[in-house]
């Protein structure tokens, strides 16, 4: 079983961009799936996630009305929705799995995509 995060890229700050995670090996709507993200010299930081059982989402504070996650089930793939970009988005976008709840701590999940960077330029 493994991830694939896919859609980094580099936008001005304003603009919107789309990040998959993309799920093999593992149905993904079985799975709760969250998006982190870690900026230069800063801590890796939870930025949304998608619960397995009802799909409820949840979303840090940071993005709350910009970024939207979704799953698609036929696709096997989580996808975030980023929009109206600021330059403090940028980071290393990384995927995550695990099993029950979505938690916002790192620790707690334990299937790691590799990770894709979006650059948001001011």
């Amino acid at each position: 079983v493994f991830l694939v995060e896919s859609g980094g890229g580099q936008v001005q700050a304003g603009e919107s961009l789309r990040v998959s995670c993309a799920a093999s090996g593992r149905a993904i709507d079985t799975v709760t799936v969250a998006w982190f993200r870690q900026a230069p010299g800063k801590a890796q930081e939870f930025v949304a996630g998608i619960g397995w059982s009802d799909g409820s989402t949840h979303y840090a504070d940071s993005v709350k009305g910009r970024f939207t996650i979704s799953r698609d089930a036929a696709e096997n793939t989580v996808t975030l929705q980023m929009n109206s970009l600021k330059s403090e988005d940028t980071g290393v976008y990384s995927c995550a799995t695990r099993e029950g709840i979505v938690m916002t701590i790192p620790p707690e999940y334990d299937l790691w995509g590799r990770g894709t960077q979006v650059t948001v330029s001011s």
